[in-house]
This record gives C-alpha cells, sequence and structure tokens, in this order.
C-alpha cells in the first residue's frame, strides 16, 4: 500500500468485507433497521463530563466478551465478521458455478476453492517452497545474493527491499520508485532493541518460531538454534539502521532523490544499476526514505558470511509462505503473531482466512461481483450530497479562522476545493488477464497473482499518473486519504450501519458517517496532509507566520494526547498527531453541517430520549466502541498512528463546546477543559 494513504483506522482492524445490515445499500431484501443508538449498552452512572467513552459504551464494554479467534470486539469486528459470511457467499456461489476459463467468476471462486482444500495443502507439506529453498542454497557470493533478492520479485518472492512505484512526492504528476526500510520481521525496531521485560519476552519467543520453522523444514534441532541466533542477529543489526515511527511521518526528511550514481557511491557493494534492471524498473533517480537501511544493508551484505545471509534468506522464505503450507507452518505462525504478539486465544477461522487472501489478492474481481450485488447508485448519490456539505462548511469554517492571513486560507479552499472524491468503486476495474487460477493449486494461485501485482506496479514507471486507480479495494471497511491524488476515498464497505444508514436520523449519520468524512478531509490539512499542496506536491505554500501558529497549535494537541495512558503505556502524541488532529476537526466540521439540517436546527425534538445534539455525539461514540486485548493494543501503543479508541472519542469532545451545552457539563467534570485550554486547529 502507497505510504502517503491516511487511513481512517489502523490496517489490523480494517473489514475486509461489507453485509448490508439495513442501510439500503444491499440489492436484497432486508427489514429497514429502526433502532440507530444502543442505549442499553449506555453506562448512565458514569456522568459524561467524567468519561464520555465510558458514558456511551460502558454496559457494552462490561458484557462484551472478546470471541477466542479475535484481537479484539467492537463495531469495526462485527462488521468485519458480518461482511465476510458476505463475500464467503458469493465466493462458495462462484466456487460451485464453475464458470468459463478466464472469467472473474472462475478466477474467484478456484481461487477461494484452491485456499479451502485443505486435504491437497496438508499432503504437500511444504513442497510447493522447495524450488525456492534451493534457489537459496545454492547462493555462493554477495553478487549471488543481491541477484536472489532483486529478481525475486517479478516472481512473487523477493526479500530485504521495500519499494513501490508512485508519484513522486515533490513532482506528483510523476511516477518514481520509492525505497523504504525494511529486513525485520516484528513490529518495529524497538523490539529489537528495549531492554525492558516484555521486550525480552517477545524475542523469547520469536526465536522458539523461527527454530520452529527450520526444524519443520528438515533442520536438526541444534542447527535450527544456531541457524535462528543468525537470524535474529542480523534482523538486530538492520533494525538498528531503522528510523521510528515517529520519524517516518516527516514527509520532508523521508524525501530523499538520488541520481543512481549517487546512491551507488553511498552503497559500493550493490550494484544500483543491475538492481533496477532486475527489479524491472527504468530510471536514473530513486527515491530513499530511510538511506541509513540500505548503507546498513549494503555493508552487512559485504561484511557478514553469507551462511548467515542464507539462513536470514531461508527464514524469510518459510515465513512469508507458511500461511499457504500445511498446518504445522500455520499453526507455529499463529502461535507467535496470534498468540503472543496479538493476544489471539485460537486461529481465525480457515474460510475467513481465504475470503480475505482472495479479496487480498483479487479485490477488484471480487469488488465487481460484490457491487454489483450489494451496492445501490444512491448510496453512492447520498455519500456525494454528504461530502459535498462537509466542504462546504470546511471552507466555512476556514474562512472564519483567526490566526491564519488570508494568503494562506485562500491556497487551503483552493486545495479543499480540488479534493479528488472517489466513493463505492472505481469507474474503471483493473485486468487480471495475466493470473493463472486453479482449484488445487492455492500457493501457485498466490504467486501468479503476486507475479500480477508486481507487473502492473513496475510498468507504472514512465506512464503518465493514473488517479482513477484506488489504494483499497470496494468491500473495504475504511476510507483514507492520499496526500499525493489530494484525493478522499470511501469504499462501498464502509457506507453501511453504524456509519450510514438511509433509515437514520441526520444527527446519528452526521455523528458517524460525517465525521469519518471530515476525518479524511481534514487529513489534508494535518500535520503531514498540510506539507502538500492542491496538486499533491510536497510544497510550502504557509506564510512562515501561519506555519509557526500551526506548529504551536499541533504541539498542544501533542501535549494533551500525551497526557492519555492505558496499560502503564503512555500514548504517543507526537505518533498520533495526525490522527488526532484528523480525529479533533472532523467532528467539528461534521458538527457544523450538522447543524444545518433541519434536525439539528430544532434542538429540542427527542428520539429515545436523547436531543439530536446528544444523538450526535452519542452515535460518534458508539462508532468507536471497540474491546481490544492488551497485547495487541501495547503494540498499536508502540507502532501505530491511531490513537486507542477512547481517546478518539473522548479527546475531540471534551474539546467541543457544543458537547459541553449538550449534556450540561460543568466545570466540576472529570475530564472538563476550559475554554482557553481547549485544543484544536481547524
Amino acid at each position: 500500500m502507497n505510504k502517503n494513504l491516511r487511513l481512517l483506522i489502523p490496517v489490523l482492524l480494517a473489514a475486509a468485507a461489507c453485509q448490508d445490515r439495513g442501510s439500503g445499500t444491499s440489492g436484497a431484501e432486508v427489514p429497514a433497521r429502526t433502532n440507530f443508538l444502543d442505549v442499553a449498552g449506555m453506562d448512565t452512572t458514569v456522568k459524561p463530563g467524567d468519561n464520555f467513552f465510558l458514558y456511551a459504551s460502558g454496559n457494552w464494554l462490561k458484557k462484551t466478551a472478546i470471541p477466542k479467534t479475535e484481537t479484539g470486539w467492537g463495531s469495526f469486528y462485527t462488521l468485519y465478521n458480518d461482511n465476510l459470511k458476505n463475500l464467503e457467499q458469493i465466493l462458495k456461489e462462484a466456487a460451485a458455478a464453475r464458470d468459463k476459463p478466464g472469467s472473474a467468476g472462475q478466477k474467484v471462486g478456484d481461487f477461494y476453492a484452491s485456499g479451502m482444500d485443505t486435504v491437497t495443502i496438508e499432503k504437500l507439506g511444504y513442497d510447493p517452497i522447495k524450488p525456492l529453498l534451493a534457489r537459496i542454497d545454492a547462493i555462493k557470493s554477495p553478487d549471488d545474493l543481491i541477484a536472489f533478492i532483486t529478481s525475486g520479485y517479478a516472481e512473487g518472492q523477493g526479500d530485504l527491499l521495500s519499494f513501490y512505484v508512485g508519484p513522486d512526492d515533490k513532482i506528483s504528476n510523476k511516477n518514481a520508485v520509492h525505497f523504504g526500510q525494511a529486513g525485520i520481521v516484528l513490529p518495529d525496531r524497538s523490539y529489537y532493541l528495549d531492554q525492558d521485560d516484555k521486550a525480552k519476552k517477545i524475542r523469547q519467543a520469536y526465536k522458539k518460531y523461527v527454530s520452529t520453522l527450520f526444524k519443520l523444514t528438515g533442520s536438526a534441532p541444534a542447527a535450527a538454534d544456531q541457524y535462528t541466533d543468525h537470524v535474529i542477529r542480523l534482523e538486530t543489526a538492520l533494525a538498528a539502521s531503522h528510523s521510528t515511527p515517529v520519524e517516518l511521518r516527516d514527509p520532508q526528511k523521508n524525501y530523499n532523490k538520488f541520481a543512481v550514481s549517487d546512491i551507488q557511491k553511498r552503497t559500493p557493494g550493490m550494484n544500483w544499476r543491475n538492481v533496477l534492471d532486475r527489479l524491472l524498473i527504468k530510471t536514473d533517480t530513486v527515491l530513499v526514505g530511510q538511506p541509513r537501511y540500505y548503507q546498513t544493508l549494503n555493508t552487512l551484505l559485504r561484511s557478514e558470511p553469507i551462511e548467515l545471509w542464507k539462513q536470514k534468506l531461508r527464514f524469510d522464505a518459510i515465513n512469508s509462505g507458511a500461511p499457504a503450507l500445511s498446518k504445522a507452518f500455520r499453526d507455529a505462525r499463529f502461535e507467535f503473531f496470534g498468540r503472543t504478539l496479538s493476544g489471539q486465544q485460537a486461529p481465525t477461522e480457515r474460510w475467513k482466512t481465504i475470503v480475505n487472501s482472495t479479496d487480498d489478492n483479487l479485490g477488484e474481481l471480487l469488488g465487481q461481483l460484490y457491487t454489483e450485488k450489494h451496492f445501490k447508485p444512491e448510496a453512492k448519490k447520498r455519500m456525494l450530497e454528504l461530502v459535498n456539505n462537509l466542504q462546504k462548511v470546511y471552507k466555512a469554517r476556514i474562512e472564519k479562522l483567526d490566526w491564519m492571513s488570508a494568503d494562506t486560507k485562500k491556497k487551503a479552499i483552493d486545495k479543499l476545493e480540488s479534493f479528488l472524491k472517489k466513493i463505492g468503486y472505481p469507474d474503471k476495474w483493473k485486468k487480471y488477464d495475466d493470473v493463472t487460477v486453479g482449484r488445487a493449486t492455492y500457493y501457485a494461485n498466490l504467486q501468479s497473482a503476486r507475479k500480477h501485482a508486481y507487473r502492473e506496479m513496475a510498468e507504472k514507471m514512465g506512464k503518465p499518473i493514473d488517479r482513477t486507480e484506488w489504494g483499497m479495494t470496494p468491500p473495504t471497511v475504511n476510507a483514507y486519504y492520499n496526500p499525493s491524488y489530494n484525493e478522499i476515498v470511501f469504499p462501498a464497505g464502509i457506507l453501511q450501519f453504524p456509519f450510514f444508514d438511509f433509515n437514520a436520523d441526520d444527527a446519528i449519520n452526521y455523528g458517524a458517517i460525517g465525521a469519518v468524512i471530515g476525518h479524511e478531509m481534514t487529513h489534508g490539512f494535518d500535520d503531514q496532509g498540510r506539507q502538500y499542496d492542491k496538486d499533491g506536491n510536497l510544497k510550502d505554500w504557509w506564510t512562515p507566520a501561519d506555519a509557526a501558529k500551526f506548529k504551536e497549535k499541533a504541539d498542544k494537541v501533542v501535549k494533551l494526547y500525551d497526557s492519555f495512558k492505558l496499560y502503564d503505556q503512555q500514548v504517543n502524541g507526537a505518533l498520533t498527531l495526525g490522527e488526532n488532529l484528523a480525529d479533533i476537526g472532523g467532528l467539528n466540521i461534521a458538527y457544523d453541517a450538522f447543524k444545518l439540517t433541519e434536525q439539528g436546527r430544532d434542538n429540542s425534538k427527542r428520539i429515545d430520549g436523547f436531543t439530536p445534539d446528544q444523538r450526535f455525539f452519542l452515535g460518534f461514540a458508539q462508532v468507536w466502541r471497540i474491546k481490544t486485548r492488551e497485547e495487541t493494543m501495547r503494540v498499536r501503543l508502540k507502532t501505530d498512528p491511531h490513537s486507542p479508541e477512547m481517546f478518539r472519542v473522548n479527546g475531540p469532545v471534551y474539546n467541543m463546546e457544543a458537547f459541553y451545552k449538550a449534556f450540561n457539563v460543568q466545570p466540576t467534570a472529570k475530564m472538563y477543559v476550559k475554554p482557553a485550554d481547549r485544543v484544536g486547529v481547524w
């Protein structure tokens, strides 16, 4: 995925499918939803001004148990699981239909059938990756090693490099190749370098996992343990060169353009012209986000024995292939990534895994079948109306800002009005003509899809930017802003309850999907997005005085979120700044837009005992009612730019005067913030 996408929710929570729940978006006849607020799930023993997240969802949190197969539970998780059933039905029908070879139905149906054929997969064991392991065994020199890690990408199995082809950040109408840090398997550098007990425990479990994979492919126990030490030694050295998650958020510092000859001088052990040729990429310049990683990799490739590197490559190949191999490999992977890192108590059901795999690899083929059955044009029309309404409100808010000069305001509004809006599904579907899919060859199907995806990406070099391209598949329950395209994108999957329902009152829809729309719009003006102009170029369009005022306000947001803590871990206000700005700005914009509706203008008519304003804030809060396993949350607190859900609710509401008025919150409330101390930018 493009590094620039600003997601609504972290990838680990992103729903991969969509089932209609009475929203009016389904082709099937379903009863219309009449209840849009879970009053029983509230905990009215908690005062709204003491902890609004618990007030809105406290009883639900007390009564809800996280299923053993999940890392958490709540709004996004229930959508995710209900929605997978919908896609499963499509795939089962496609598999049973046995459509003509090459058709969308045949490819997605046979792909799904091959992944569900665990009998064949079990018989094969690790046979599918034996040719790859043999290639690794044949490596004799550093040059062989570099040839292997680069040429493999075109075959769907490269290693040690992270790169993609997409718009040059400073020349957004031109494609460039972007290289980034890679080479490690644990979530980030801190898992290798931290010396606290929790980090050591995870590393010990990781060692066990690495050793297990070596043993499953024939290594004797003593040799497996030795190989494991080699792998972790190399990964730790690579991790030390990595930038931190906070450092990765600075687009200027991570924009480093080199002529091929210049990067060659910095990394003389890597023949970059040869590397690019093997990657099938024709260019004279490269963008290297984190040069320190490539300098370290260059040194280690020549200084460390080839045998050590071969064990690292061998492990990477087995680890990458494990989800498509026999049960012993899948179980080993679950024990570490599922149980240890995420706290998951039981493996995800096989059918869910394969539905997700189909969406990941043949997403726009599956998306075509999905939208034909479950997405109506009326949903797209209504969503566009909402987007346009919030865009108008955002413009009005910018015009009223008392801290921004007229010159910067004009450029901000130009950018706002230049947003490319994508709703539902692409206008132009991707083709998968070169993907070969068989009913009994799951691993080969994966490789064919990966080869296709790689060729599709590499062939962008030298071609015009295709702004019709999407970064998510249509059934995805998520949304994003992409600064290089200056676009806001809302896949069909998110246009359903609790985010959006044709039958819901405006308070609910504006508190839910309205806040999502406002969130993505605000990403265009968060601490990262504000650095890109209306055409998607990384370019300073602010006056120095306005930029300084923005930073002063943003620093207060950092300080606020730094004060939040969960499981004895502090929220990283710098890491989460962009998402926090989007949450705060998005809710303010959604509220202003709601007040323009008939229901919003008349705040006297109660539903479920609540005024329209109260329903707006409750609808927003209940969207974010999620209960997460401690292990998963600890990973998120270190690596995820999104704050925990409690603070995604409480952070914005306690900085809005409208919230205080709606619930008559007094200065004696536990989370009361004085008007002079309230934070926000937009």
